[in-house]
C-alpha cells in the first residue's frame, strides 16, 4: 500500500494539474471503485459532472479533491490504485484495470486505474477537526509527522502510555499517521530502536528521536518521488519513485547493515515482515 511519501507525490501532481479544472464528463467502470459511496455509482457521477475542483488534501494515507468549501472526492488508493493524467485521444492507461475516468475541461482524462480494486472514490462531507477541514472519512485519522501542526509532544505523551510494541503504535493511524510498514522499520533503524520493544518503555527523548526519524526518512523518500517495488505505485504521469535504492532496514534480509555490518535479519510482524539490524537494534529482553 502506498504509503504517505508516495501519496503525496501524487496529491502535488494532481495539485499542479486539476486544480480549477471542472469536470465535464464522468464514466465508472467497475462499480467496486465507487462501494465506498454508499449512494452508488449513477449518483457519484451526477454530483461530479460540471463541478470545479477547488484543491487537494491529504492526511497521512488519505487524499481528496475538494469540491468547494462543505464537499470533497475522497480517493482511497488501496494497494494498487493510481491517480493517472493523459489526453483522451489516448488509450487509457493500463486499460484492463481502469475503473473510473473524469474528463476536465482542459481535454485531460483523469483515470482511476486500480488492478486490485481494493481502492476507491467517493465524495463525502467536510468537517472541521482541531481547526482544519477534513472529510467525514479522514476524521479519525491523526496528523503526520509532515503536518506543519503536528504535535510531538502530544504523541510522545500518548506513546509514553502505550504498553505494545512500538512498531504497533507507529502503524496506528489514530496516533500518528502517515506511517506504514516500510518507513516504520527505516524510522525504527535510524533511531536504534526494535520494533517489538513496548512503547512506555522508550525515554521521552528516544520518542522524540523516533518520531524526528520518520519525519527526515519520509522527507527523504519524497524527494526521491516515493518507494517503489514494481509498477503498482507511480506518480500522476506515469513514473516510478526511487527511495528504495536508498532504503536502510526494509527488504535487506540477509546484507548487512550500512551502520555496522551485521547480517539484516526479518521477522514476521501483524501478516507482514519487520527488517532490522539485530546488533543496532537488540531485541528486548523477555
Amino acid at each position: 500500500m502506498p504509503e504517505l511519501p508516495e501519496v503525496e507525490v501524487v496529491r502535488r501532481g494532481l495539485d499542479e494539474h486539476v486544480t480549477g479544472r471542472t469536470i465535464t464528463a464522468v464514466r465508472v467502470h467497475h462499480p467496486r471503485a465507487v462501494r465506498r459511496h454508499e449512494a452508488g455509482p449513477a449518483d457519484l457521477t451526477a454530483r461530479l459532472l460540471d463541478t470545479t475542483i477547488t484543491g487537494t488534501g491529504r492526511r497521512g494515507k488519505y487524499l481528496w479533491l475538494t469540491l468547494g468549501p462543505d464537499t470533497a472526492l475522497v480517493v482511497h488508493l488501496g494497494m494498487s490504485g493510481q491517480m493517472l493524467l493523459g489526453q483522451p485521444t489516448s488509450a487509457p492507461p493500463n486499460e484492463n484495470h481502469l475503473r473510473i475516468a473524469a474528463l476536465l475541461d482542459d481535454g485531460t482524462t483523469l483515470s482511476f486505474v486500480d488492478q486490485r480494486t481494493f481502492g476507491g472514490w467517493m465524495i463525502a462531507d467536510m468537517v472541521t477537526v482541531d481547526g482544519t477541514p477534513v472529510p467525514v472519512p479522514v476524521a479519525h485519522i491523526a496528523r503526520d509527522p509532515l503536518d506543519p501542526l503536528f504535535d510531538r509532544e502530544a504523541v510522545v505523551k500518548v506513546l509514553r502510555g502505550k504498553h505494545s510494541e512500538i512498531k504497533r503504535q507507529l502503524l496506528d493511524q489514530t496516533i500518528v499517521s502517515g506511517i506504514g510498514n516500510i518507513y516504520a522499520d527505516e524510522a525504527l533503524w535510524r533511531a536504534k530502536v526494535n520494533g517489538a520493544r513496548p512503547a512506555s518503555a522508550l525515554s521521552r527523548p528516544k520518542l522524540r528521536e523516533l518520531l524526528d526519524a520518520a519525519h527526515d526518512v519520509m522527507t527523504d523518500a519524497l524527494g526521491q518521488g516515493g518507494t517503489s517495488f514494481d509498477s503498482l505505485y507511480v506518480n500522476v504521469n506515469g513514473e516510478s519513485g526511487y527511495f528504495d535504492r536508498s532504503l536502510d532496514a526494509y527488504g535487506r534480509e540477509g546484507e548487512p547493515c550500512k551502520r555496522c555490518g551485521a547480517v539484516m535479519r526479518r521477522e514476521k510482524f501483524m501478516n507482514r515482515s519487520s527488517f532490522y539490524c539485530p546488533r543496532c537494534q537488540p531485541r528486548p529482553r523477555t
